[in-house]
């Protein structure tokens, strides 16, 4: 009878331990921003054309093909998105939307000082893994990378907090473009990428606009926050006008449906402007049902081209 306490003990603790490594492992994911991966991936498989979309070069199916379309998921994630969690607690904290797999974590300060270590850890397989298979220009990659976040998030410059530079600074995310390219070998044109940036820059608006009133409590000084909610809408509306011209003039066969789907959305955020919640935030539960939404359109999207090859 003395040693049923003892196991119970013992159960309790394994119990603990365990559960201590599953709220680790799931706070490591929600950094990543699991709900961004899907739009990362439709990123890195626009340059491929055919290869992977319907139309253009073939899949080079090989190692570089699948580590990049590996590695735009969690590990990229880690890389640009964990690294917000070092500079945004203030806000993180203020935001309900925070805390979870669409919308990223919400760290506590020991798993703030963590962080740089685990993000590191995720980094160097896959950048030996380039730098194997690209060469060392893998390393000038990662570099610009590393760079851009730290441009954004971290003094002296720290464009997260410079109206308008912080949604110029989403035009790093065209770096996927660039890894694309060098694993299919070929250059994308000039319109992609700038139908890229353009993408980008109206998607962080938009993120912007959720998260206006808990930036603003936080003494953020975004677009957003700065222009208002009404104007920022107007200006991911012009965003999107001109991502429908670059679309048309990409005239990617298997996907026709881009140019009129962006000039739907122009009007949708042009009604929603005159209209429907004008400066009034959105309720948080329209905020997940439209990632919800986004995710599961690209994932359709992709698989029906995957399908296609």
């Amino acid at each position: 009878m003395k040693g049923i306490p003892v196991a119970l003990g013992r159960e309790r603790s394994e119990q603990s331990v365990g559960a201590r490594v599953g709220s680790e492992i799931a706070f490591w994911v929600k950094a990543a921003r699991p709900g961004f991966w899907l739009t990362a991936t439709w990123f890195y498989l626009l340059p491929f054309g055919r290869s992977a979309l319907g139309e253009g070069v073939p899949v080079p199916w090989g190692w570089a093909f699948w580590l990049g379309l590996i590695y735009v998921g969690l590990p990229l994630g880690m890389a640009i998105y964990a690294a917000n969690d070092l500079t945004d607690s203030a806000t993180d904290a203020l935001n309900p939307r925070k805390d979870s797999f669409l919308f990223g974590a919400r760290p506590t300060e020991a798993q703030i000082r963590r962080l740089p270590w685990i993000i590191t850890l995720v980094q160097l397989p896959f950048l030996a893994a380039f730098w194997w298979l690209l060469g060392p220009k893998a390393i000038g990659w990662f570099a610009a990378v590393l760079g851009a976040t730290a441009i954004y998030n971290f003094p002296p410059i720290r464009t997260k907090d410079r109206p308008l530079l912080d949604m110029a600074s989403q035009a790093g995310y065209l770096l996927v473009f660039v890894l694309a390219d060098w694993v299919r070998g070929g250059a994308s044109s000039w319109q992609l990428y700038v139908f890229g940036a353009l993408f980008a820059m109206h998607s962080h608006g938009f993120g912007q606009i959720l998260d206006i009133e808990p930036d603003a409590r936080a003494g953020r000084r975004t677009t957003a926050v700065v222009l208002g909610a009404l104007r920022t809408k107007w200006l991911i509306v012009g965003l999107l006008l001109l991502e429908s011209v670059l679309a048309l003039a990409l005239a990617l066969p298997s996907k026709p449906y881009l140019p009129p789907l962006l000039l739907l959305g122009a009007a949708g955020f042009a009604v929603d402007a005159l209209f429907l919640w004008r400066e009034r935030p959105y309720p948080s539960w329209g905020a997940s049902a439209f990632f919800i939404g986004w995710n599961a359109a690209l994932l359709l999207d992709l698989g029906w081209n995957w399908v296609k090859l």
